[in-house]
């Protein structure tokens, strides 16, 4: 029957719908805990001598991530400065003390002191019985819904996200009756309860007005339909290539600030030498100085400007990592790319006790492409390769060849691993294909997609032994190159 048929495929509707809204909200709350470790890290390595650098990490999540209301660094010693960015005030201030004395090493969720839509998730910092901070996060849990995937939950439709303890969030259209869909977040750390009905009526089942107006219709628009259709399918291919290209960009700015979080202890532990070497220094010249013999301070002062600029360089590394960049095609040297990589991955390296092994050649090797892009690829391989190997015995070695043949420029980067297995060597660089436990299974698909787009091409080579992923591009005209 009509009726029946029709009330199947509204709760099918709603099931539908819900399940897809419970996806993304899903996929969104776990990113709340990628950018709790980053920022820990980051206030670790030093949020009270740099607070910009903390405040332009935390600007640069929220800029991308606008359900992220604010961020919040609130010391658990009361007498001390919050630093954050947003909305803030005392009763919060307590509510993040007291979720942070609360933790014991997992994020904590509580309900924003003044109600609405609110939550805040909590993390200790350091996490570990020595915290000095309580690093916080409060959600919009509006903007966790928002977007195209929420437009069938109308009209007739209710919704309603609530805490774990029932206390509602959000609630859409009438009062929620007895739930046809009813789903927990997947997270451990944010458990949201995502719940949807809808009131099925006689009017809803079969309109009378809606039945005559569309057998009119289609008596009318017959002959025209194949062409709408095949309109409208073209529009949507259109959008859909657009909504790709901008998420291309989110996903790859999303990947250097979630790797900042990796990065940045090691980081931290590279900027302690030229500020060791600094302090040094400074010593000696004070004892020079102190003797009168001024006149060899000058080595000692030059070691200084040195280490300074050194420790400069570093901090432009994250700013550069953690900044949305517009993609620009420019002339770029391979060489610079991958000692980008390297000097990033060092700290990683040293921790697995891999070493590197280098090939270049002495001239530079150009390519037209955008730098930052590059380096990412670059990263990524790196990192993966350095993944593969840490679980080795011996040997730990990672290999980045760069060579230019004829018209085009290869760098292969190979490791000692265990390789990839065979079973997914074809679909290696689809989205969310992965070998590694708790890997997204976006790097390389991203990676693969980057440098398509620069012209060139990203293969898996095989041979005996380890992985050996292949980067083609073709090198810059030699006039570009010159002029860069």
């Amino acid at each position: 029957m009509i009726w029946l048929t029709e009330r199947r495929a509204q709760i099918a509707e709603l099931v539908e719908t819900g399940t897809r809204l419970h996806a993304l909200a899903s996929q969104r709350v776990d990113q709340h805990d990628a950018h709790l470790t980053a920022l820990s890290a980051v206030a670790i390595a030093g949020a009270g001598e740099r607070p910009d650098l903390f405040r332009e990490v935390g600007a640069t999540i929220m800029r991308f991530y606008p359900r992220i209301t604010s961020i919040l660094l609130v010391p658990l010693d009361a007498e001390a400065a919050t630093l954050g960015i947003g909305q803030s005030g005392a009763d919060l201030h307590d509510t993040i003390r007291t979720a942070a004395r609360r933790s014991e090493g997992a994020p904590v969720m509580v309900r924003h002191p003044e109600g609405g839509p609110y939550y805040v998730i909590v993390k200790r910092s350091p996490n570990s019985q020595d915290a000095r901070y309580g690093l916080a996060l409060v959600i919009d849990a509006v903007a966790l819904l928002a977007g195209e995937n929420d437009d069938g939950l109308r009209g007739a439709y209710s919704l309603r996200v609530s805490m774990p303890d029932g206390t509602a969030l959000v609630e859409r259209g009438a009062a929620l009756t007895e739930p046809l869909f009813a789903r927990t977040l997947s997270s451990s750390t944010q458990p949201l309860r995502l719940e949807a009905s809808v009131a099925i009526t006689p009017a809803s089942l079969l309109p009378p007005g809606k039945v005559l107006a569309a057998l009119a219709l289609i008596s009318l628009l017959g002959a025209g339909i194949g062409a709408v259709h095949r309109q409208r399918a073209r529009m949507r291919a259109a959008e859909r290539r657009a909504e790709l290209s901008g998420l291309e960009t989110r996903l790859s700015h999303a990947g250097r600030v979630n790797a900042l979080g990796e990065m940045a202890s090691g980081m931290a532990h590279e900027l302690t030498q030229p500020l060791t070497a600094i302090l040094a220094q400074a010593q000696a010249a004070r004892h020079l100085a102190a003797r009168g013999e001024a006149g060899k301070l000058g080595p000692i002062l030059d070691e200084v400007v040195g280490q300074t600029r050194r420790a400069a360089a570093i901090l432009e590394r994250l700013r550069t990592w953690t900044r949305p960049q517009e993609r620009r095609p420019e002339p770029v040297d391979l060489r610079a790319c991958i000692e980008v990589a390297r000097t990033l991955l060092a700290p990683q390296a040293e921790a697995v006790g891999a070493v590197f092994d280098m090939r270049m050649p002495r001239d530079a090797v150009m390519v037209l492409a955008d730098r930052v892009e590059l380096e990412q690829v670059l990263f990524n391989l790196v990192k993966n390769a350095l993944d593969a190997v840490a679980g080795n015995h011996a040997p730990r070695r990672i290999g980045v060849i760069l060579s230019a043949d004829g018209a085009l420029a290869q760098v292969d980067v190979t490791d000692t691993g265990p390789g990839v297995r065979a079973d997914v060597r074809d679909s290696l660089f689809a989205p969310f294909v992965t070998t590694r436990e708790g890997g997204t299974g976006l790097g390389l698909a991203l990676s693969h997609r980057l440098v398509e787009r620069a012209g060139g091409d990203l293969v898996l080579v095989g041979g005996p032994g380890g992985a050996r992923f292949r980067i083609t591009l073709p090198l810059a005209d030699e006039g570009v190159g010159a002029a860069a």
